[in-house]
């Protein structure tokens, strides 16, 4: 069970604390964040609340606890990372606990996401050390007018306090995204964990605590956002924010983010297009595969399809017959179909799936839902003036748009206020090469869907759903900045015969 073991440091009664200064913390306000389970919908675990004085004092201790930490030895930051790869795969399975109780992962998924975490993070350790040993070197004379009397030497180094913000569905493997280039390039990380999740994160802070950090370097600050959510983002001793979370949000600290840099990854409508020469069997496994995992609580889940009208009812037909054999229900049971995180997450989607019957679309399973469980929908015949073809729903409904042409495929893609992934099934591959290059996304996939992973590839949008590039090399990139030093060398009392 959560909270036994290892893991009662990180408790005081039945509330979980905050991490500074290399210690397990009550906030002095006295105040609490319920975590409730999706699954029952009543409230499972409480975590302290920090105050705006707390606050100030961990980014204190994170300013001093980097100067130091960017001085120690690149290969001693590394071998530090690899102890908590170790550690959390150790302890993977009250991990896995919270990430079930929590989020409502399938049992089978959240030992996944633990492991997969840890192998990120030798990985970024390992890369860390390739990158930050690397430096450039120039002379002055090969730009005109110039000598060579100049030197320039250049090299990554950190750019100071970065606040990571984790997203629910991924609270685990998406805090150690952010954390790990953090470390391993010399800065020091401050992480405001989901409510959804928030323990999760816990635990696995505490898997860097048992690692045997410096103090001040990692701390972990719950807060209820209503009240400091601002204050945190804003607070002037934060040199980079990583956030994944909703577009308002993100778009929100954007504007106020005084010029820091910013790697956001926000929210995403991902595209299916399905040509008509497509493999129509590997496409509708894909759709199963990439809309209704988790269910569909991801960022890269397939979120709309468009289908040519000459291969539309067989592929409509083959999903059917596929979704009618998932599993529904609770997480502990490795179910395929688990409740979406909330009340107001259901209610939402419900909303959409309305809209869009009400409006001439044709439900092709009845809907049904029983609390924050949601049964699998596929919705066909959806139309261009139905809200479900351009909101995001972030559940187990995936609606089918039916086209004539790619063009017309690639249109509604590219006029989406979102551009996170794509993908075109098709056996042409120039065909998927050119309709590639027409879809204004981040990443396109050719005949597979829409994934983060492998965890090095890079992973970007475009318009609302973010800026930045992530993966292992580009977040190690982007939290360095360029340091350069020129040597000035005298110019010579001779010349050469």
């Amino acid at each position: 069970m959560a909270g036994t073991g290892v893991f009662k440091a990180c408790l005081d009664g039945d509330v979980y604390k905050y991490y500074a200064d290399g210690d397990w913390k009550m906030s002095s306000s006295g105040k609490t964040v319920s975590v409730t389970n999706p699954t029952t919908g009543k409230p499972i675990y409480k975590v302290t609340a920090c105050t705006q004085d707390e606050i100030n004092k961990v980014f204190q201790s994170a300013k001093a606890a980097q100067k130091l930490w960017a001085k120690t030895p690149l290969y001693k930051r590394a071998e530090m990372l690899h102890k908590v790869s170790v550690i959390m795969k150790e302890h993977k399975s009250p991990l896995a606990d919270c990430l079930v109780k929590e989020v409502a992962k399938p049992a089978k998924d959240a030992v996944t996401e633990v492991v997969r975490s840890g192998d990120l993070i030798d990985y970024t350790a390992e890369e860390g050390i390739r990158i930050m040993s690397e430096g450039k070197f120039l002379v002055s004379d090969p730009f005109p007018g110039n000598e060579r009397n100049k030197l320039c030497l250049s090299s990554k180094v950190p750019l100071g306090v970065i606040l990571a913000i984790p997203p629910f569905n991924y609270p685990i493997n998406l805090s150690v995204s952010k954390i790990g280039p953090a470390l391993i390039t010399g800065n020091s990380v401050v992480i405001k964990p989901p409510t959804q999740g928030a323990v999760s994160t816990i635990h696995m802070m505490h898997c860097f605590h048992l690692a045997g950090f410096p103090k001040g370097l990692i701390s972990c600050v719950t807060i209820k956002v209503s009240e400091l959510g601002d204050f945190l983002t804003t607070h002037p001793a934060v040199n980079c924010i990583s956030f994944t979370g909703g577009c308002d949000t993100g778009i929100a600290i954007s504007k106020k983010a005084n010029m820091i840099p910013l790697q956001m990854e926000l929210g995403g409508k991902d595209t299916m297009l399905v040509l008509d020469d497509a493999d129509v069997e590997s496409a509708a496994v894909n759709i199963m595969k990439g809309g209704f995992a988790f269910s569909g609580q991801r960022c890269t889940a397939v979120k709309v399809v468009l289908a040519m009208e000459s291969i539309a009812d067989a592929l409509v037909s083959k999903v059917n017959a596929k979704v009618a054999k998932l599993s529904v229900g609770p997480p502990e049971n490795d179910c395929d179909i688990v409740p979406v995180v909330s009340e107001s997450s259901a209610n939402f989607i419900e909303g959409l799936v309305m809209d869009a019957k009400q409006k001439g679309a044709k439900l092709c399973q009845e809907w049904k839902r029983e609390g924050n469980l949601i049964w699998p929908l596929l919705i066909d015949h959806v139309k261009p003036d139905m809200r479900i073809a351009w909101e995001e729903p972030f559940g187990p409904v995936i609606p089918v748009l039916r086209i004539k042409t790619a063009e017309e495929g690639i249109n509604h893609c590219n006029s989406s206020r979102y551009g996170l992934q794509g993908c075109v099934f098709t056996k042409d591959v120039n065909k998927a090469m050119l309709v590639s290059d027409a879809m204004e996304t981040g990443t396109v996939q050719i005949n597979a869907a829409p994934a983060r992973g492998p965890d090095h590839f890079p992973f970007q949008g475009i318009r609302d759903s973010g800026i930045g590039s992530q993966g292992v090399t580009n977040s190690i990139n982007m939290m360095t900045k360029i340091k350069t030093t020129v040597i000035n060398l005298p110019q010579p009392s001779y010349t050469m015969a």
